[in-house]
């Protein structure tokens, strides 16, 4: 895994070891603004000197869902990039975070003094405050980069990861240190933390001997400080037992005063929780690794009879596990999962922060099966067909499928592109504006992405319904949430960009709705979309821009969505939360959601929602969890809700919480045929009975993404390529003649938002599309 790491930033192109031009960086442009990423080692490994030690005070962005810049104290040490708080906490052990750089891509911006370092699971800003500061930790971090792409290279069996602090245990080190699997080295990391805790727990310990000998204090209870389902943590490993210091023993002096024994309480507590989650984030490393050697057995041929006994009794294993990891989902979602989302958050920190344990979703998953479900499978079939029958007129004259399809017609076919070679030069960048290939498409377009949005509309039908305005606010946020649970199996290829003036329409008898989508603009891109139903209208305009940072791509959407409730008078309004995907160079990608959403009815401030979609931590066991509160005109909470976007929402507090969604089951062979839910294997079908009724600029006309989907990427791409460049001559037709685009069935409202102008439906009754002329397009 290290060797491939490294061989996709190039370091071994050269058949001679090219060390004096290894620290060059390829840059973006001439601009001496724009970022520049480093390239790292070049040529065959060789004998390298250890660079010096490089420390002080840098600039780091606050990770989420803080904002700003604080600043820490860091320490770069055999191409390890740690840091603190200050230079003392680095001393005792207490470290926020470990970099190994060499397994980073770094980026730098020189005018702002900016770096930036991709792990894989995280991305470091850092900012340096001088022109002077900034060369010499450039020029240090690159020297370092090399040496530990170099020390990989020659020792890949023999180098641990981090190398360990002055008081580490040597029994510890020696026993891990012929570990190379990142899972394994990241557990590395937990571990060593994990002992300086001890050592400085161990000196707590003393203390509290002496406040106790000398005041008679009370006993200390351990179950207050430590939780549960943690008991016995020097049983855990003998190696942490009852380590001491053997550099040099540290009397405590007698406390003062009794006030002594409570902060005394607070420091042991707040280090027990450190162990406690350290521990936990090493043991969900251990698992990653364990999973990836059960799939990497799984690619293999068939084995022999003694491999085949090793998977019987590791599947056995894993049936009666009743752990609950950070990797494990339950039997309706499973996904493609990271081989390790564990992230350097700053814990002290956290813990010490007023949103820390008290507000964080218990890690043990059982409760589910002891709160009740109020949805019922009635509630996804028979009644969206119930309420359109008895509709209204509009949605009389759909031709209804009298059978949808079940599955894409070719499952997705194996991908050999570069993304390295496609993505190298725009570190930072908007990848709006980048042309990629027909292989890391999906057969969807993203008009087709936002209808996918209204797959659980009855949640909106059943906010219709719903007499109390509160509750009313439950439904629509767990409808806002719903929207993110196809993104969750699709991490691994991207929609097709729709070209200006392509459309979308989707009818849907059996849901009581119907949609329509138009890309409205292409410099910036903006796709708008309207969806009526006899319970709802649903309308929306978005731009999306997509960001590459060496290892991950973040996704930030611009623009509000907007629902109305004609039995209410309610009009909602909430952005969306920022997306990111990992692992996009190597590994298994995994996309995460984070971010505050902002749900408001305009029409009446009774009450407002705030939802969280939380970040993925290191020392926790759930991941793509979810936090909400409703409360009302004063600030006070009326509902709680909790879950996961991808599985399922809940309202109230365990074990009495009710059930508000839950998502539909995946198709069995979903990972096949690029991880489509069903209703997303139904959006691109073209019905000969429907075929008549569309306009010719209805995404499921367009060529490239009907021959992706039936499996002909070469033809694809072909037809991808030609229908840009009429794009392209198309704008300059229109630039000739001093002309604009104007869209067909949106336009700018007062507030400078594409709404529907209503015409679509008519247009298709009377006269119908065949008699209207439209741009070709394809």
């Amino acid at each position: 895994t290290v060797g491939r790491k490294l061989s996709s930033r190039g370091k071994m192109t050269s058949p001679s070891p090219t060390h004096s031009d290894s620290s060059g960086s390829s840059k973006h442009d001439s601009n001496q603004d724009s970022w520049e990423i480093v390239e790292g080692l070049r040529g065959a490994p060789a004998s390298m000197q250890e660079p010096d030690r490089q420390q002080g005070f840098l600039l780091k962005r606050r990770k989420w869902p803080m904002k700003g810049w604080h600043k820490r104290f860091f320490v770069l040490e055999k191409g390890i990039l740690r840091y603190a708080k200050r230079d003392s906490d680095l001393k005792k052990g207490k470290i926020h975070g470990c970099i190994d750089v060499g397994l980073s891509v770094m980026s730098i911006k020189k005018k702002a003094m900016c770096i930036d370092l991709d792990t894989e699971d995280n991305i470091y800003h850092l900012k340096v405050k001088s022109p002077e500061l900034f060369e010499e930790w450039v020029s240090k971090l690159r020297h370092h980069r090399v040496f530990r792409q170099n020390e990989i290279a020659m020792y890949p069996h023999e180098r641990h990861l981090f190398h360990p602090h002055a008081s580490s245990s040597p029994s510890l080190n020696d026993s891990l240190r012929k570990v190379s699997c990142p899972s394994a080295l990241k557990c590395i990391c937990y571990l060593e933390e994990c002992e300086s805790h001890l050592l400085e727990l161990n000196l707590l310990l003393k203390s509290m001997e002496v406040l106790h000998r000398t005041y008679s204090a009370p006993a200390i209870i351990m179950s207050n400080c430590i939780s549960s389902n943690s008991p016995r943590l020097h049983a855990s490993n003998p190696n942490l037992s009852t380590t001491e210091s053997t550099t040099q023993e540290v009397c405590p002096e007698s406390p003062d005063s009794p006030t002594d024994a409570s902060r005394l309480q607070e420091d042991f507590c707040q280090l027990a929780n450190k162990i406690h989650v350290t521990l936990k984030s090493a043991f969900s490393s251990l698992a990653a690794e364990k999973d990836r050697l059960r799939h990497a057995i799984d690619l293999q041929p068939p084995q022999p009879a003694q491999v085949m006994g090793l998977k019987t009794a590791y599947a056995s294993e894993c049936a009666g596990s009743p752990h609950s990891l950070v990797h494990q989902t339950s039997n309706e979602s499973k996904a493609s999962i990271p081989e390790s989302i564990s992230e350097f958050f700053d814990a002290q920190e956290y813990l010490l922060s007023s949103s820390s344990s008290e507000n964080e979703v218990s890690d043990d998953d059982s409760y589910i099966s002891d709160v009740s479900d109020s949805v019922s499978m009635d509630t996804y079939s028979g009644g969206g067909s119930e309420r359109h029958n008895s509709g209204t007129d509009y949605m009389s004259s759909v031709i209804t499928l009298t059978r949808r399809r079940s599955t894409l017609p070719s499952p997705s076919p194996t991908s050999s592109v570069s993304l390295w070679n496609i993505l190298r030069n725009n570190i930072g960048k908007d990848l709006s504006k980048v042309a990629m290939p027909v292989q890391l498409n999906e057969p969807l377009n993203a008009l087709q992405r936002l209808c996918e949005e209204l797959e659980y509309s009855d949640l909106l039908d059943m906010a219709n319904q719903t007499q109390d305005p509160y509750q009313r606010m439950v439904y629509v946020a767990t409808f806002a949430i719903s929207a993110y649970m196809s993104t969750y199996h699709r991490a691994g290829c991207k929609p097709f960009n729709p070209v200006l003036g392509e459309t979308y329409e989707c009818d849907r008898p059996d849901k009581g709705f119907r949609f329509i989508a138009e890309q409205v603009s292409h410099h910036p891109p903006v796709s708008a979309c309207h969806a009526d139903s006899r319970n709802f209208t649903f309308w929306q305009d978005v731009r999306w821009k997509n960001k590459f940072w060496g290892k991950s791509m973040e996704i930030v959407p611009m623009g509000t969505t907007h629902v109305t409730l004609p039995g209410f008078g309610d009009h909602y309004e909430w952005n969306k939360v920022t997306s990111c995907i990992h692992n996009i160079l190597s590994g298994q990608r995994w996309i995460e959601h984070y971010g505050e959403m902002a749900i408001k009815n305009t029409n009446d401030d009774a009450c407002q929602c705030k939802i969280t979609f939380v970040k993925a931590k290191s020392w926790s066991s759930g991941v793509n969890e979810i936090e909400g509160v409703v409360t009302d005109s004063e600030g006070k909470v009326v509902h709680t809700m909790f879950g996961k976007w991808h599985e399922s929402v809940f309202q109230g507090v365990p074990p009495s919480a009710t059930c508000i969604w839950r998502a539909n089951p995946m198709p069995a062979d979903q990972e096949q045929y690029y991880g489509f839910t069903q209703f997303a294997v139904e959006l691109n079908e073209l019905d000969s009975t429907l075929r008549p009724l569309l306009p010719p600029t209805d995404t499921r006309f367009r060529p490239d993404q009907r021959l992706l989907e039936e499996g002909n990427t070469e033809g694809a791409e072909e037809q991808k390529q030609r229908i840009e460049q009429l794009q392209r001559e198309r704008r300059k037709v229109l630039e000739d003649n001093n002309m604009t685009h104007q869209p067909r069935f949106f336009k700018k409202s007062k507030d400078d938002t594409w709404v529907s102008n209503n015409t679509y439906w008519e247009t298709r009754r009377d006269p119908g599309f065949s008699k209207v002329d439209f741009p070709l397009l394809w």
